[in-house]
């Protein structure tokens, strides 16, 4: 699908065949909305194809090998991770199912994709997003061969993700990443980290790479990022400490992020992050690359099914 058809251009609504990658280990309550939305999107006509990740790397291996002759698009039905695969089976080469485009049925805890392109959590407008919603094309960031969508980040918050207890976090969503940054803010030592933005030198004793504004489910980190346009904002947290730590927390949830003199934003197309060999990076909420960390942005690399809504300005 290389060029974008009249009615995904319009949102006109068409009957779709929909492949459904989807996460079993989602909770009842997001498994009544997964079943509604499927509901929904039968009585509209589309064709589902439903397909049921065992272990990591099932959905990325099912986005790869889908067939374009048997499938108008590829929907990743869970959370952070499930869509991370999927992005990386679709666009990160070597498979046919590489021309088609993704549309997001979120289930997770943050769901930082979704909220990126504005997609409400109420399932007869979720399924009209995917039945009718158009595809337009938005950049992807690409660490160590591997690809996110929103952000990637090195520091404390990856620290946080890499050590965060999995069970703990299908029982309370959110509430595992608090504990567990609780934990290790009495323990973490800070290490500084060396960051070049195309060629240019920097540290930082935090760093997040975004294609997206919305950092964590829809607290703004970057409010210049867009989804479409190939460049990061490269966030830079100057100051390390629990202390700072707790400051950049509170300033990001109440909005005044950009205030703080310690914090910058600055625009990049190549980063590279050195500090503590192996130390994690997490994209779009996920451990996806270790350090030293180079990263990339990868122009027009996928098409996603999104709100009309969101058409005038990709965020």
């Amino acid at each position: 699908m290389s060029e974008l058809s009249a009615a995904e251009r319009t949102g006109d609504a068409v009957p779709r065949r929909l492949l459904i990658i989807y996460n079993p280990t989602a909770g009842q309550r997001r498994r009544r909305r997964f079943e509604a939305v499927l509901a929904a999107l039968r009585a509209q006509g589309c064709r589902l194809d439903l397909r049921q990740t065992a272990g990591p790397g099932d959905a990325e291996a099912m986005a790869r090998a889908a067939d374009p002759g048997a499938a108008d698009l590829i929907v990743a039905a869970g959370g952070d991770g499930t869509v991370n695969e999927v992005v990386n089976g679709l666009a990160g080469g070597g498979g046919p199912g590489g021309g088609l485009p993704l549309a997001v049925l979120p289930l997770g805890t943050a769901n930082v994709l979704a909220a990126e392109i504005g997609l409400a959590m109420d399932p007869a407008a979720l399924a009209r997003t995917i039945a009718e919603g158009p595809a337009r094309p938005i950049a992807l960031g690409q660490a160590n061969g591997r690809l996110f969508s929103v952000m990637l980040g090195v520091g404390f918050d990856a620290q946080v993700v890499d050590r965060v207890d999995q069970g703990l976090k299908r029982r309370v969503g959110k509430g595992a990443y608090l504990w567990e940054a609780a934990r290790l803010l009495r323990r973490f030592d800070f290490p500084e980290y060396r960051v070049s933005l195309d060629g240019v030198s920097h540290s930082a004793a935090s760093v997040i790479v975004a294609k997206g504004h919305f950092y964590g489910g829809r607290f703004v980190c970057a409010p210049e990022a867009r989804l479409e346009e190939p460049l990061f904002q490269v966030c830079l947290f100057a100051r390390p400490g629990a202390w700072n730590a707790l400051r950049y927390a509170a300033a990001l949830g109440l909005g005044r992020l950009g205030r703080l003199p310690d914090y910058r934003v600055l625009p990049a197309r190549e980063v590279r992050i050195e500090g503590p060999e192996g130390d994690p990076a997490q994209g779009d909420g996920d451990i996806i690359a270790r350090l030293p960390v180079s990263v990339r942005v990868l122009p027009k690399a996928l098409k996603i099914v999104m709100p009309p809504a969101a058409l005038p300005q990709v965020r």
